[in-house]
């Protein structure tokens, strides 16, 4: 064996170890490592570190596994998903991760809400996934079935099919394929973190700061650029006390130029759900155009949706009347 060896288990593979394994990939102690997937307890015992198999969780020993009995480990407090080998791994090496994919140092500000993000929005899902934790009651029938394409089930597609015969290294080879797979995509999911969400955060903060300017209840915010705003204005809400009847309740922002067409929409209940905290006034939905401005009395409407969550104006003051109707409705 190699100075530097990962271990894994041989056989059917899934996300979490596959992710593992490139997590670990990318750090200073394990960059360069050979990959051995074996279930060999003596050819275990040669790796530098084993992930997924093994029946041990010891991170000074650099053993991550699981699946054996009595194993609770969580992220943190705050979480009560057990983790897989990807959130064990990921809890003790993601800022180095996240560090070497941006290319900064770990003691960058930014890194601490970068590693909780990428925890709770990418990786608890697939500690979820692995140990068998639905995300919702059993009592409960799912409206539609899970989408295929998601990556688990991608990871899953690399295995050989039961019909298929393939040899070891061959199976190997799909691992390492899969691998790639999974942590390009966490790569790619940390990057925009970074280039495009995180930034936004300054933009709602401008906005909650100057909203009296767009009406005297601070009820409606006006963003200078369209940018994910959901998770920012629901975070800065709590930071600054702004709940029950003072929390934020629409969203206005142009579509390009603030010069063009702008739209407001609803603040969910939930950054993922589609309950409104107020929705738009109902005589609106499902309206356009002239029709629409006859109905609400305001000039340029481009239209309001049939759900309530969404309207449009061709103007910054046209969809700040808008809002002010809808707050005073």
């Amino acid at each position: 064996m190699s100075k530097v060896v990962i271990g894994t288990h041989s056989g059917h593979f899934h996300c979490d170890e596959a992710l593992a394994v490139w997590m670990l990939k990318q750090t200073k102690a394990f960059e360069g490592a050979s990959l051995v997937r074996t279930r060999d307890p003596a050819k275990l015992a040669e790796c530098s570190v084993i992930v997924d198999v093994g029946g041990v969780y010891d991170p000074v020993q650099h053993r991550y596994d699981h699946h054996q009995r009595g194993f609770t480990e969580t992220f943190d407090e705050k979480h009560a998903t057990k983790l897989s080998s990807a959130g064990l791994v990921y809890k003790h090496f993601g800022r180095e991760v996240i560090a070497k994919v941006l290319g900064r140092s770990e003691s960058d500000e930014e890194l601490d809400i970068i590693f909780q993000k990428t925890y709770n929005d990418f990786i608890e899902a697939l500690d979820a996934n692995d140990n068998g934790i639905s995300a919702y009651p059993n009592t409960v029938t799912p409206l539609y079935k899970e989408s295929p394409t998601a990556l688990p089930q991608r990871v899953a597609k690399k295995n050989p099919n039961w019909n298929e015969s393939l040899t070891d290294p061959e199976v190997d080879e799909r691992f390492l394929s899969a691998s790639d797979m999974a942590g390009n995509e966490l790569a790619d999911y940390i990057k925009g973190l970074a280039t495009a969400w995180l930034p936004a955060r300054s933009l709602v903060v401008d906005a909650l700061e100057k909203r009296e300017q767009v009406h005297p209840s601070g009820r409606a915010i006006a963003l200078e650029r369209a940018c994910p705003w959901k998770e920012h204005l629901l975070a800065l809400e709590q930071e600054r006390g702004l709940v029950g009847d003072k929390n934020i309740l629409y969203v206005l922002y142009p579509e390009s130029s603030t010069e063009g067409n702008w739209r407001i929409q609803c603040v969910p209940v939930r950054p993922e759900g589609f309950e409104n905290r107020k929705s738009l006034p109902e005589s609106w939905r499902g309206f356009r155009d002239q029709e629409l401005s006859q109905i609400s009395a305001v000039d340029g409407c481009i239209f309001v949706h049939a759900g309530g969550f969404i309207g449009g104006n061709k103007s910054r003051h046209g969809v700040y009347e808008m809002a002010r109707l809808a707050l005073e409705n």
